[in-house]
């Protein structure tokens, strides 16, 4: 759990997801054309992806991905980042992380 809480607050933007999951490619698409760099961790890529799961659902409370994080503080899914997104609160936020400069 310790190693998923590391990652997530390593940069300003951090996205868990599963390369198959097209909800992961609508918020990884979002994030690339809003101009963000974000940390993407392909779960079903890494050797410990069952450890990262089960970090993330004792985190989260919900093991679906993807699993947004911004400034280390997990944002929730992909229902949650359009919300924030629609709500015109998502940009603001992530220039208060660092992750938007504009």
């Amino acid at each position: 759990m310790d190693h998923v809480q590391r990652l997530a607050s390593k940069n300003a933007v951090v996205i868990f997801t599963k390369s198959s999951c097209c909800m992961c490619h609508v918020v990884k698409r979002l994030f690339y054309d809003l101009g963000v760099n974000a940390a993407i961790y392909e779960l079903d890529k890494d050797p410990w992806e069952r450890e990262m799961e089960w970090a993330l659902s004792r985190l989260l409370g919900n093991p679906s991905v993807p699993a947004v994080f911004i400034g280390g503080k997990f944002v929730g899914t992909t229902e949650n980042v359009n919300t924030l997104h629609i709500q015109g609160t998502l940009v603001p936020m992530l220039k208060a992380a660092g992750a938007l400069w504009l």
